[in-house]
C-alpha cells in the first residue's frame, strides 16, 4: 500500500452538514405559550401584593374623596348629607389647621437645617479610623429601632417640669435659668418635639448617608489630597457632590415624614397645649375618632394625600429627575 493511501485512511472523518434545530420553543406557537407562562407566572406573584395594594391604600383614598364632601358621623352607612365642598372651605378658615400647616413647616425647616447636616457630620465622622467605630454607629442607630410610643413615653419623662432629667441637666451646669416647662409650654413644645424627632430618626439619615460614602472610591479622595485639596475642599468639591444624591432621597424622606408626623406628638402632648403642638394628622384624628366628624377628617385627609403627592412628584421631576435618568440609562446599559 502506497504512503500516500495509508495517510489517507489516517486522516479524521470530516463530520457531515449539521441539521438545523428547531427554534426553542417549537416556533411562533410555542413563543406564544411559553410568554404566556411567563405572564401568568408575574401575575400569581403580583397578585397578593395587588389585592392588598387596592384593598388597604386604592380603597380607602377612594372612600376618603367620597367621604370628605359629605356631613357625616361615620355611622349608619354610606353619607347621604351631600355639602359640596364646604368640608374644604371650612378647614381653610380654621385658625387650628392654618395653624397645622406652619408647624409642619417649621418642622421640615428645623429637620433640613439641624437635622440632616447633624446627620451628615456624625456619618463623615464615624467613616473614619477610630476604635469602637461599630459600636459607635450601633449606639446613634439604636433609638430608631425603638418604637415612636416608647420613645416619646421616655421623653415625656425627660422633659417633666418637676423631675425630668432636662431641668437636672440644666441645674447641674449653672443654667437653671434656661430651665422650662418644655411640653407644656406654648413657646418651646414645638422645638421640644423636634429634639425627640432629632434623637429618634438622625440615625437613620446616618446610616444612609455612611453607606453612600463607603460607595465613593478612596481613590477620588487621595486624588485630591495629592493635589493639594484641604478637608473642606475635599467634602466641597469631592464629597459632598458624590452624596448628592443620597442627600436627596434623605432630604425627600424627611420632608414627608414630617407632613405626616402622628404617633410621636399624640404620645408626648397629644396636640396641646391649646393646639399649639398639633399636626394635620392629629387634627384629622381629633375630628373624625373623637367628635366624630369624619366628613371633616376625610377632607383634611384629602388635602394631606394632595400636599404629599404634589410634593412627590414635583420634587421627583425637578430634584431627583438627574438621579432617576442615571439610574434608568444604567439599566439600559446592563441589558
Amino acid at each position: 500500500m502506497k504512503p500516500e493511501t495509508l495517510a489517507a485512511d489516517k486522516r479524521p472523518a470530516q463530520p457531515g452538514p449539521r441539521r438545523a434545530r428547531p427554534a426553542s420553543g417549537g416556533g411562533p406557537a410555542g413563543r406564544r405559550r411559553s410568554r404566556r407562562r411567563t405572564l401568568m407566572t408575574i401575575t400569581l406573584f403580583l397578585l397578593p401584593a395587588l389585592v392588598l395594594f387596592v384593598l388597604l391604600v386604592l380603597v380607602p383614598i377612594v372612600l376618603a374623596a367620597y367621604a370628605s364632601v359629605f356631613k357625616w358621623n361615620g355611622f349608619g352607612g354610606l353619607p347621604t348629607n351631600f355639602i359640596g365642598l364646604d368640608n374644604f372651605t371650612r378647614m381653610f378658615q380654621d385658625p387650628v389647621f392654618l395653624g397645622d400647616l406652619w408647624r409642619g413647616l417649621l418642622l421640615i425647616v428645623l429637620s433640613l437645617v439641624v437635622q440632616l447636616p447633624l446627620a451628615l457630620g456624625l456619618a463623615l465622622l464615624l467613616n473614619q479610623p477610630m476604635r469602637g467605630r461599630a459600636f459607635y454607629r450601633l449606639l446613634f442607630f439604636a433609638p430608631y429601632v425603638l418604637s415612636e410610643v416608647i420613645t416619646a413615653v421616655l421623653f415625656t419623662m425627660f422633659f417633666s417640669p418637676e423631675r425630668g432629667l432636662a431641668n437636672e441637666m440644666l441645674s447641674m451646669i449653672g443654667l437653671e435659668e434656661l430651665s422650662s416647662t418644655w411640653l407644656s409650654d406654648p413657646s418651646s413644645v414645638m422645638y421640644s418635639v423636634f429634639i425627640v424627632m432629632t434623637w429618634k430618626y438622625f440615625g437613620f439619615h446616618m446610616i444612609l448617608y455612611l453607606a453612600g460614602r463607603q460607595g465613593i472610591p478612596n481613590e477620588l479622595i487621595e486624588a485630591a489630597q495629592l493635589d493639594g485639596a484641604s478637608g473642606w475642599k475635599v467634602f466641597r468639591h469631592v464629597t459632598l457632590p458624590l452624596l448628592g444624591p443620597t442627600i436627596r432621597i434623605s432630604a425627600f424622606l424627611s420632608i414627608i415624614g414630617a407632613i405626616q408626623l402622628f404617633d410621636l406628638v399624640w404620645v408626648l402632648t397629644e396636640g396641646g397645649p391649646i393646639h399649639s403642638s398639633e399636626t394635620m394628622a392629629i387634627t384629622m384624628f381629633t375630628f373624625g375618632f373623637g367628635r366624630y366628624q369624619v366628613g371633616y377628617a376625610s377632607a383634611i385627609s384629602v388635602v394631606m394625600f394632595l400636599i404629599s403627592l404634589v410634593f412627590a412628584l414635583g420634587y421627583q421631576r425637578f430634584v431627583l429627575r438627574r438621579d432617576t435618568e442615571g439610574a434608568i440609562t444604567g439599566m439600559r446599559d446592563q441589558r
